[in-house]
């Protein structure tokens, strides 16, 4: 148990549904009172904002590995995705875009949206709770410009090997794009180790920040060749030039940003990220993994369907169990002050590393009354 007193929520709530969204706590609500604070006192502290889009930046950078330079401090992931398309060419032979089945319709849709522009985007299908390698071996060739891909399920929790998969692609000659956005934050994560060429991830999840603030990492050697045509006054150069007469890009990640920041979300943003850097990731790792492998047991041992796979290696932080009428049991479970969500006809509960093993007895408990939703 975690700096479980900093979430207000748990002294009457179970809250298991991180994966929608974090609980919040109270660096993250005192963060937004000294955004207010400072606009209060000083007005437009242009320079100070600034500042905190920096440090927004850096945390970043250091939570996966990059540099600041490869980051760009973005408003949501569809901004990220389709900021990011822009600058990618679908006239020529390479207009494939490969998506995982895995994907989040927010992605997906983006490479959809490229169609009247060239591109051909081709699904991998999965097979019940995975996606087999040699399907995406068999779909990625050397008319592949990029595979998008879900490291982690927002449906099923089901993990995919992301390193296997960008060495797919790379072997092609295309590039790969991660969604990180449910792995963010429960699991360590080295975009170099990995060999991505992309990573997209938000705040209001497991980072413990809220909606409007997210981040587009970009391998530092593909910048210079990427010239997306999404633009604004923090994508420039220089910031402060105010030149109406041309486009002069930034050198760096930051020319795929847009304008004026989400100033009040980067102090929430920079408060989230403080909490899980204290704690440190590898902890917030071993502390869901005791959850979840407690969630997966119990829900065994009673009979319930479990939809993420039982190899703690190939889920994420999220369990999904299939339910008959799911949306009934989460209100069930809302009127026990147990808060999940549900996706496809699963019930999806999603500790961190605030949860204990009281929290999962509780929910064990309810499933039980509530076993004719589940069996």
């Amino acid at each position: 148990m975690l700096l479980r007193d900093h979430f207000p929520i748990l002294q009457n709530q179970v809250f298991l549904n991180s994966c929608s969204k974090g609980a919040l706590a109270l660096d993250v609500r005192q963060a937004y009172l000294d955004y207010l604070d400072d606009w209060e006192r000083f007005g437009s502290p242009w320079e100070l904002w600034v500042q905190k889009l920096e440090q927004a930046r850096h945390r970043f950078a250091a939570l996966i590995g990059a540099a600041p330079d490869e980051i760009a401090v973005v408003t949501s992931v569809s901004q990220a995705v389709s900021t990011l398309a822009t600058a990618l060419d679908f006239n020529g032979p390479r207009n494939k875009v490969v998506v995982s089945d895995f994907d989040f319709p927010a992605v997906a849709q983006v490479w959809h949206a490229q169609t009247p522009r060239g591109a051909t985007v081709v699904h991998v299908p999965a097979a019940v709770n995975t996606i087999p390698l040699t399907r995406y071996a068999d779909l990625v060739d050397e008319r592949t410009a990029l595979v998008s891909l879900a490291h982690v399920c927002y449906r099923n929790g089901v993990k995919q090997d992301a390193a296997a998969i960008a060495t797919i692609a790379h072997r092609q000659g295309a590039l790969l794009l991660l969604d990180a956005y449910q792995s963010l934050g429960t699991t360590p994560i080295d975009v170099k180790a990995l060999d991505v060429d992309f990573l997209v991830g938000g705040a209001l999840k497991y980072l413990l920040g809220s909606s409007g603030l997210a981040w587009l990492y970009v391998r530092k050697a593909l910048i210079p060749q990427l010239a997306p045509t999404a633009a604004g006054w923090f994508t420039q150069a220089n910031i402060f030039a105010m030149d109406i007469y041309g486009h002069h890009p930034s050198p760096t990640a930051r020319r795929f940003e847009a304008g004026t920041p989400p100033i009040p979300n980067l102090y929430a943003g920079i408060a989230g990220l403080t909490l899980l850097q204290t704690i440190g990731v590898d902890r917030i790792e071993a502390q869901i993994h005791t959850l979840t492998h407690a969630i997966k047991a119990g829900a065994l041992q009673r009979g319930f369907h479990l939809v993420t796979p039982t190899d703690a290696s190939q889920h994420g932080a999220l369990i999904a169990l299939r339910a008959h009428h799911v949306e009934t049991l989460v209100r069930r479970l809302e009127q026990d002050h147990i808060i999940t969500s549900s996706r496809d006809g699963n019930l999806r509960i999603s500790p961190h590393f605030y949860n204990n093993l009281d929290d999962v007895a509780q929910l064990m408990a309810a499933l039980e009354i509530h076993r004719d939703l589940l069996v």
